[in-house]
């Protein structure tokens, strides 16, 4: 009878490790402040493959019940050697969640379905478009009130314990893409004849593909290409803040 309640008990222990659940509080989509970056077919078109550039950068990720996700990364990325001169990167991917045991999230993309648009203005005319796949773990997660907003909102903290920039509640149920594979490269897909020739391309990760000008078969162009001017405009406050930063406590005498 020991023996027995010892194995009964380590098999529940084991179960309780490999437990993955789907915690209501998350179900939605989520959005940083901003809220102009936010999943769905707003931010990305599979059918003409195009990312849509949103009027300002942000983080979004949508979360359902049954353990799908989608998320929309729009950020830019500072030039310290040449501050008028940032670069703008914009990602997309979908696929299967779940809470671990341990109260970590696991974030798993259809591998075909992510892409990436990496723009950098000063060094190329053209963006640069790729195929994106990254298992992404965050060690744990808070959803709750906030007191200054009184909305909604989530910090997700990744897997080092670093938190993300706070996102609020923008839209529940989520505003999210089908959560099937949008872009299979199989020529048996069954979806296939409702995707233009454009999407039925093999972009290969990595392969550099010039994009501004470019016509899909008399079509529009096959992504948009992240705004420079907008860019630019990020690149001279990052400038301005970061001489803030350091000028100010100079000038009242505190020596960093």
């Amino acid at each position: 009878m020991l023996l027995y309640s010892s194995l009964a008990a380590a098999l529940g222990l084991a179960a309780s490790v490999t437990a993955q659940t789907w915690p209501s509080n998350l179900v939605g989509t989520w959005s940083t402040k901003s809220n102009k970056t936010v999943t769905g077919p707003g931010f990305y078109d599979p059918i003409n493959e195009r990312l849509i550039e949103p009027s300002r950068t942000g983080i979004s990720y949508s979360f359902t019940q049954d353990g799908w996700y989608e998320e929309a990364y729009y950020r830019a990325i500072a030039n310290p050697q040449n501050p008028a001169c940032p670069s703008g990167i914009m990602q997309w991917q979908h696929g299967n969640w779940v809470m671990n045991a341990n109260g970590s999230l696991t974030l798993t993309p259809i591998e075909v379905d992510g892409r990436q648009l990496l723009s950098s203005p000063c060094e190329y005319q053209t963006g640069i478009y790729t195929r994106y796949n990254v298992t992404e773990q965050f060690q744990r997660y808070s959803q709750y009130i906030d007191p200054y907003h009184n909305i909604p909102r989530l910090d997700l903290f990744r897997f080092d314990g670093s938190p993300m920039n706070p996102m609020y509640l923008v839209y529940k149920p989520p505003q999210m893409l089908p959560t099937s594979t949008l872009n299979p490269t199989s020529a048996t897909a069954t979806n296939k004849a409702k995707r233009t020739p454009a999407a039925n391309m093999e972009i290969p990760v990595d392969w550099k593909i010039k994009l501004a000008g470019e016509q899909a078969h008399g079509g529009e162009s096959v992504v948009h290409r992240i705004n420079a001017d907008r860019l630019w405009w990020i690149g001279l406050g990052m400038t301005g803040v970061g001489g803030l930063l350091y000028l100010g406590p100079r000038r009242m005498g505190i020596q960093l």
